[in-house]
Order: C-alpha cells, then sequence, then structure tokens
C-alpha cells in the first residue's frame, strides 16, 4: 500500500517551491517581467532568471498544471525528496533546463513554467528508484522518454497551449528530463569516489 511521505524532512522542498511558486504568481506581471526567462536579458547578465524563469508562470491554469505536477512527482518519489538533496537537485533542473534553452534553441527567446524542471525531476526520481531497486523505475523513465520523443516529433497539445495562453516549450522538457539524468549520474560518480 502506498503511503505519502508527509514527514517535514520529506515534504518541505517541493513545498518551499511551491510556495515560491504561488507567490511570483501574485506578483505578476511585475515578477515575469524581472524572473522569466528571457534570453536577452540573460545576455545582459541577468542570470538568476536560468533558475527563477522555472518559478513564474503565464497564468492560473499554468501554474495550477505544474503545482499539481509536483504534488504527483513528490507522491511518487517519496523518500528520494529530503529537503537539502531536493532543493540541489530542482536547482540544478532548473539550470540545466535553461542552459540547454539557451545553447541548443536560440529561437526560443522567452520561456516560464516549472515543466522543464519537473522533467529533470521526474528523469532523477526514477534513476533514484533503479539505484534503489524499484523496478517501476524502469517503466517511468521508459514512460518519460517516450512522452519527450512524442513531443519533439509531434510537437505539444494544441489543448495545453491554449489553456496555458502560451505554446508548450517541448524544448524545456527535453532538456529538463536531459538534466535529471546527467544530474543523477554525476551524483552516482561523486558517490562512488567517495
Amino acid at each position: 500500500m502506498m503511503s505519502l511521505p508527509f514527514s517535514f524532512k520529506y515534504s518541505a522542498g517541493p513545498l518551499f517551491v511551491a510556495v515560491c511558486a504561488t507567490i511570483a504568481f501574485f506578483f505578476e506581471p511585475t515578477s515575469g517581467n524581472y524572473l522569466a526567462y528571457d534570453r536577452y536579458a540573460i545576455q545582459g547578465l541577468e542570470t538568476w532568471r536560468l533558475v527563477t524563469g522555472n518559478l513564474v508562470h503565464t497564468n492560473g491554469f499554468h501554474l495550477l498544471l505544474n503545482l499539481a505536477g509536483l504534488a504527483l512527482l513528490w507522491a511518487l518519489h517519496k523518500e528520494h525528496y529530503r529537503i537539502g538533496l531536493f532543493l540541489k537537485v530542482f536547482v540544478w533542473c532548473c539550470i540545466g533546463t535553461s542552459a540547454g534553452l539557451y545553447f541548443y534553441s536560440p529561437d526560443l527567446i522567452w520561456y516560464a513554467g516549472l515543466s522543464g524542471a519537473l522533467h529533470g525531476l521526474f528523469a532523477w526520481g526514477a534513476c533514484m528508484d533503479i539505484k534503489e531497486k524499484v523496478r517501476s523505475g524502469w517503466l517511468l523513465l521508459l514512460g518519460l522518454a517516450i512522452k519527450v520523443g512524442y513531443e519533439q516529433f509531434d510537437g505539444s497539445s494544441a489543448q495545453v497551449a491554449a489553456l496555458i495562453d502560451a505554446k508548450v516549450a517541448v524544448d524545456a522538457h527535453l532538456f529538463g528530463a536531459c538534466g535529471g539524468l546527467i544530474i543523477f549520474a554525476l551524483m552516482l560518480l561523486t558517490a562512488r569516489r567517495r
């Protein structure tokens, strides 16, 4: 039977991210102007946007969809979400998503939302499951690969784009997932060297 990790040490990280995203939403449009991923602003050395761009959203539906995704990941990966570890992985997933967009999607000028980082957390969590010998980790990783691959070939859902009032940045999902895999691999290598 599945039990949810209500302990503070497992829930504080996701809760902190949810609160930050919600606060940013209530300060729109100012927060979007100063925090969203903006290629030209980043070129002007506003590098904080590599992380904060993941915390702002285009509208309330966008925020709710991403918070629901965060809650599902929290329920799915349970004990992997100790606060310090979760926040490190989350920040690196944000940076990986934004760096991927910056270097490999030069046509994407503006981006907002948690979805790229959530794909990174999903990939990292699935790898952690595999490391802990939880067989469903392989299925989660396969499902993620199929979803991201499908989006790369077929694009995003028009219904979701209409709901969030923006084009879905499928490249952010790809770079976030790749970032999560890289973070896991680096953590594994570091742990083995110790």
